[in-house]
């Protein structure tokens, strides 16, 4: 981790983490900012790997994901290379270069274009990333490469994290078991359409680019695009999805959605694992918080209202505070700018109706929601009362831990 912070008390531990058939993958210190730890990490894939990414929507992106937006319409991947520490943001022509610089030199050592070596980089913004050191200590990373490396990979990418976060899980192409691994970090600067967040997932089932990308945007968009640490979009969110190929399974056409069905169920739960280990290690979180939203206009309305509700500070706050102020969460719906009906509301936290109909709820006793507001996993749930809409998102507690790291975060 960047500085000696608190491990969240909310952490999930790594799970078992086998080889993928055709990844290689491995970390080295580089010394672009941090000093004694890894802050390069590499992974090279098998020939015939496709590949899918989605990226962030801040208008302001780095050049890392301007590279990756380009190089995915090759729709094959040879390497990747990760770099901590320094995001390589608003850094001009000088950050062109370093991404042209690194790519070139992943693609010398794995024996392919450059366009099929991916980026990504996660740090301070608007500082120039010395791609010397970077290119630097590639070739003995290349040579330490390994299959079972993804411990270290996880460790690797973090920055303000307190955790290393991975999730695995197993499906069924055609008869045949494929595996599907990913890692990522993530921890402030995160809200949804993306966030100062990488992930990167590989799986050894053969699929195709196009079928691989619809797989990832629907998984994305279930998951990391439904959470939020602090509503602030950064520039450098990055999830991309590795195909080797590897597995043995019979052919998948691009259009044979029924043969993913199995994978596309099991890849959504990994991403959403992932997306929740990233909101538990939200800078100075004590608390996840999951906000339920049904009776909207539209499951689209339902979302935007609990995000509103997630992205709130008031009602961050008050969860930090264990207090269970749900006048906040009508406010946060109010605010939201979808339809919604006063005298239609209803608020519940941890199972308990407060409010209903425009005001609080007869005989209404606080004892079991101060007990649950006490616990380290809050639950929100809003009826709105005017349609069948509905939508669940993640959010943490908003702490002076909170400050503290980002007051500090260049020193």
């Amino acid at each position: 981790m960047a500085k000696d912070l608190p491990v969240s008390p909310l952490k999930v531990e790594l799970p078992p983490l086998p080889p993928v058939k055709g990844v290689r993958l491995g970390v080295a210190a580089a010394g672009l900012r941090y000093q004694g730890r890894p802050d390069v990490m590499m992974m090279e894939f098998a020939p015939g790997t496709t590949v899918a990414g989605v990226f962030t929507s801040n208008k302001c992106p780095g050049a890392p994901v301007d590279w990756c937006r380009t190089a995915l319409k090759g729709e094959a991947a040879r390497a990747l290379v990760v770099n901590a520490g320094n995001a390589n943001v608003f850094t001009g022509r000088a950050g062109v270069e370093t991404v042209e610089a690194t790519a070139a030199a992943a693609a010398a050592l794995v024996g392919s274009t450059p366009t099929e070596v991916f980026l990504a980089s996660t740090g301070v913004i608007g500082q120039v990333l010395p791609h010397e050191k970077l290119t630097a200590a590639l070739p003995a990373l290349h040579g330490a490469l390994k299959e079972n490396g993804w411990a270290d990979a996880a460790r690797g990418i973090m920055t303000t994290d307190t955790f290393p976060k991975a999730a695995m899980r197993k499906a069924a192409i055609h008869g045949t078991e494929v595996t599907i691994l990913g890692i990522a970090k993530g921890s402030g600067m995160v809200a949804p359409d993306m966030a100062t967040m990488l992930c990167f997932v590989a799986t050894d089932a053969a699929i195709p680019a196009a079928a691989l990308q619809s797989c990832l945007r629907q998984g994305v968009e279930a998951s990391f695009n439904r959470t939020t640490v602090d509503s602030d979009t950064s520039t450098s969110d990055t999830v991309l999805l590795f195909a080797t190929g590897q597995a043995g399974h019979d052919k998948v056409s691009a259009l044979s959605g029924s043969a993913l069905a199995d994978f596309q169920a099991q890849l959504d739960a990994l991403l959403l694992d992932l997306a929740l280990q990233v909101v538990r290690d939200g800078e100075g979180a004590q608390k996840l918080v999951k906000v339920a939203v049904k009776g909207a206009v539209s499951d689209s309305s339902a979302k935007r209202i609990g995000m509103a509700i997630a992205n709130s500070p008031l009602v961050k706050t008050a969860i930090a505070g264990e207090d269970a102020n749900w006048g906040r969460i009508v406010m946060a719906v109010g605010k939201a700018g979808e339809p919604a009906d006063r005298d239609r509301l209803s608020v519940a936290i941890g199972g308990t109706w407060m409010a209903r109909e425009g005001g609080v709820v007869e005989g209404y006793d606080e004892t079991p929601v101060v007990e649950h507001m006490k616990g380290r996993e809050i639950d929100i749930e809003v009826d709105i009362g005017l349609g069948k809409g509905e939508a669940t998102v993640w959010t943490c507690d908003l702490t002076h831990g909170y400050i503290d790291i980002n007051g500090s975060y260049r020193s």
